[in-house]
């Protein structure tokens, strides 16, 4: 699929000083976790960004014109006690992650408008331990997941309450069960 290119962009390509990397933001229980591939930090967006020194993977990320759900999955290498406790004890299912193409020019600054490549919610944490460190995965879903789910609402006044407390609306359903109404002439 085709994608507009800022002026910004364009004008940075020309001059060939153009160097892509990509930026990861996550929502974990303990705040919101922000790095790029590369080193060092970044500033944008208003936002600091930390360098992942070579330590974080993003998996391929699909785009389709079906009406389908696709994925990612982030991994971060490391030493097995501070990324074990991030993973077991941060992650939540549901939480944001988003992932962007981004463009550095020659003095080290994010070009305009980077491409938001995938925004999705966290699935779980995938652990795979090894004795000089650990990988740590965390799986992100968009959110077309939700279109193949079951929706657990009743026409009930209990139900009803949920979104609406002072609605009576449904208060008199159940006494319509045994009503008996008579139609037409007798």
């Amino acid at each position: 699929m085709a994608r507009a290119l800022t002026a910004g962009v364009l004008a940075e390509i020309v001059t060939g000083a153009v160097r892509p990397l990509f930026l990861y933001e996550g929502e974990f229980s303990g705040g919101t976790v922000r790095l790029f591939t590369g080193h060092g930090t970044l500033t944008w967006d208003g936002k600091t960004w930390t360098g992942d020194e070579g330590m974080m993977t993003i998996t391929a990320i699909r785009e389709t014109s079906d009406l389908q759900a696709v994925n990612f999955s982030v991994a971060l290498n490391g030493q097995v006690q501070s990324l074990l406790s991030i993973a077991l004890a941060q992650v939540q299912r549901g939480r944001p992650g988003k992932v962007w193409l981004a463009l550095l020019n020659a003095a080290n600054a994010v070009i305009a408008d980077p491409y938001l490549c995938f925004s999705g919610r966290a699935d779980k944490p995938d652990i795979f331990p090894d004795p000089q460190s650990a990988i740590i995965g965390v799986a992100y879903e968009s959110r077309m997941i939700d279109a193949g789910r079951r929706r657990e609402r009743r026409y009930t006044s209990e139900d009803q309450k949920i979104d609406y407390p002072a609605d009576k609306g449904f208060d008199q359903v159940p006494s319509l069960q045994d009503a008996v109404f008579t139609w037409g002439r007798r």
